[in-house]
Formats: structure tokens, sequence, C-alpha cells
């Protein structure tokens, strides 16, 4: 019985310095991305190894380009569709994660999400996609290391430098180029919002698709912009 209770003890430790060890690595590489710009994400590979499966030369369309090259319209779209009180919390919005949830119970099934524009950077830079109770906690610590670590202006800048925006297209410069056929710094309060409209089934448009949704959603963005608060 005593061995059994000290190979229980052991492996408990064992189990708490490897958790402790893993979210060391997720901190050093928040730390390290606070001024340096990720070449690559999680998200950016597993969309990369399924392009490949069709395609073995396929390559992502991606350019980094700084905060200050990327229209404030767009800043401004994608913090008015994604998280419109992204300067005022801490990593999580917990009223729009009520009023998903109420939504959500209302539809019977998953309609509408509460994730912030940090816990959506979080589980991009480091997780799969996988739908489950572990990774929802890794991503909610990981919300706080970013959070803690990186400025509000930090945030977005690689928010908008690694998001999706059309099948292997990522971030603002090539999807501008994508769409548009222009830099992310030239880009329109129409086109602006067109993106941000995109955001959450990006590989559903290719350049110049138009569907009701998609307008409709385009024009409620344009109309809240202006209220949207930008670092």
């Amino acid at each position: 019985m005593k061995s059994l209770l000290r190979w229980t003890w052991r492996l408990m430790l064992l189990a708490l310095i490897t958790l402790a060890l893993v979210q060391f690595w997720f901190v050093v590489h928040v730390w390290y991305w606070a001024g340096h710009n990720p070449e690559m994400t999680a998200f950016m590979a597993s969309r990369m190894e399924k392009l490949r499966q069709k395609d073995p030369n396929a390559v992502l369309r991606h350019q980094w380009v700084r905060y200050n090259r990327i229209s404030v319209h767009l800043k401004r779209a994608i913090v008015a569709a994604e998280d419109a009180r992204f300067l005022d919390h801490e990593g999580f919005d917990w009223d729009g994660i009520q009023k998903a949830y109420e939504k959500n119970l209302k539809k019977g099934k998953v309609v509408a999400g509460g994730s912030t524009i940090s816990q959506q950077l979080a589980k991009n830079l480091f997780l799969s996609g996988e739908r489950t109770w572990w990774r929802k906690l890794q991503e909610a610590a990981i919300t706080v290391m970013i959070e803690t670590i990186m400025t509000k202006r930090r945030i977005l800048e690689i928010y908008l430098n690694v998001i999706e925006w059309g099948n292997g297209v990522f971030g603002a410069e090539a999807a501008a180029r994508y769409h548009f056929g222009s830099a992310a710094a030239t880009l329109t309060p129409g086109h602006a919002a067109r993106l941000a409209a995109m955001v959450p089934s990006p590989r559903r448009y290719a350049p110049g698709r138009e569907t009701a949704y998609l307008q409709r959603r385009t024009e409620i963005i344009l109309v809240r912009m202006p209220a949207a608060a930008v670092p």
C-alpha cells in the first residue's frame, strides 16, 4: 500500500513538473513574439499540411507588414466585427461570452462564439483546431500570458498578420492583394469591412464572390466601424 502511494505521488509530481515546463515553453514564446514577428503559426502549419496533401508544391500567401502599414479602416473593421471591447477587457469578454451562451442555448446549437481577439490569437499561434476541455483551458492560459506580456497594439498587429483570409492566404497584406489587388495600407472602408466579414469563414470567399450574407455583414460592420476604438 505504501509503495502504491509513493508511486502515485511520484507520478503526480512528474505530471505537475511536465505541466509547468509546458507552460514555461508557452511563456517564453509569447515573450519572444512580443518583440519578434512569428514566421509560422500552429494554424498556418496545419493548413500547409492539408494543402500539400492535395498539392505537394503548395505555398502559403503571407507577407508581414508593420502595424502602421495596415489601414486604420481594417483595424477598426476587425475590432468592430470580432471584439468591440478589445481595449477594455483583459483577454476575456464575459458579457460577450454570456450573450453567445444565451444565443446558442436558444438555437439549440453553437451559432455564436464569445472569443476575443486575444483568445483567437492564442489559438492561432499555438493550438490545434480540436475542441476539447483541455485545449480550451490551455487557450485561456495562453490568453492570460499574451495579455500580460504584450501590448494591445502588438496583439492586434500580430493578429492582423496571421489570420486566414482565403485558402492558404494569411495576413492583411496577402489578403488585400488577393481580394482587391491593393496593399493593406490603402484599403478603403468598404474593402476593410468586407475582409472583416470574411473572417469567420475565410475559405468560402474567392476574390469577387458575393453572397447575401457577406453583403449584409459588410454593411453592419461599416456602420459599427466609426465607434471602434483601436490602439
